[in-house]
């Protein structure tokens, strides 16, 4: 099925599929080079369909079915594309859940919209990663050819190398969550797998001291990679987010 589109005010255009239905909706927001057609989004969907719930998956700007370069855009970028889906596809508040970036981007929507968050799943969720993995991982020698060249490759486990630029790592740095106050006043459930070679439970647990809240979980799930989408996996977070719509 062919995904409808989005034109967004910075003149990008959003590819997405939308599943009508209750309130409040669901919106999954995928990571760093994914795309709306990943296992957890599907799954997500699936069950949103089986429950009558409204769902919207979309895909970031350089991702996807969207238009534009992944080497064009940055966290600020992704965050707007995230913000105008949400404006403009959805009714009311949303529970947002964020994978791995997607984690990093919900925390920037809630800090920008705190009204249209009715709750928020993490699952791997990765704040702050261009500063705090990526720019601090670098040799001196890896930080001295982005800021001259504008780019850095990185391996990746999931296809094709990265390819980081100068412009995602400075802009990085003006959307940073994890420096100041941040509070949800929404349910919020963290999934962090023990096995993650790319989130460390570290992160998790930065995360969870950092927020404030009334309702904020993490469980921590032993043996689970970052993918985090084995059968067992995807259970865990339908139900994290049956249990965010029960105290939402």
């Amino acid at each position: 099925m062919q995904p409808d589109t989005l034109k967004t005010d910075q003149n990008r255009t959003l590819a997405y599929h939308k599943t009508d239905g209750a309130g409040p909706g669901v919106v999954f927001l995928g990571g760093l080079k994914s795309d709306m057609e990943g296992t957890k989004a599907l799954h997500l969907e699936a069950w949103a369909r089986r429950e009558g719930r409204a769902f919207l998956r979309f895909d970031y700007s350089g991702h996807g079915q969207s238009s534009g370069a992944f080497t064009e855009g940055c966290i600020g970028d992704w965050a707007e594309d995230a913000r105008a889906a949400i404006t403009a596809l959805t009714e009311g508040p949303q529970v947002l859940v964020g994978s791995s970036m997607g984690g990093w981007i919900a925390c920037l929507v809630a800090r920008a919209c705190p009204g249209r968050v009715a709750g928020f799943v993490g699952i791997a969720a990765a704040p702050d990663f261009t500063e705090d993995s990526m720019w601090a991982g670098f040799s001196e020698a890896e930080k001295a050819r982005m800021m001259e060249e504008g780019q850095l490759a990185l391996p990746s486990d999931y296809g094709d190398p990265y390819i980081i630029t100068r412009r995602m790592i400075e802009d990085g740095r003006n959307q940073l969550v994890l420096r100041s106050p941040l509070r949800i006043d929404a349910p919020v459930r963290l999934l962090q797998g023990t096995a993650d070679a790319d989130v460390e439970m570290s992160v998790a647990l930065r995360l969870l001291a950092h927020l404030e809240g009334p309702d904020i979980v993490l469980e921590l799930v032993k043996g689970a990679d970052h993918r985090f989408s084995d059968d067992a996996c995807l259970s865990r977070i339908v139900a994290a987010v049956e249990d965010v719509l029960a105290h939402a």
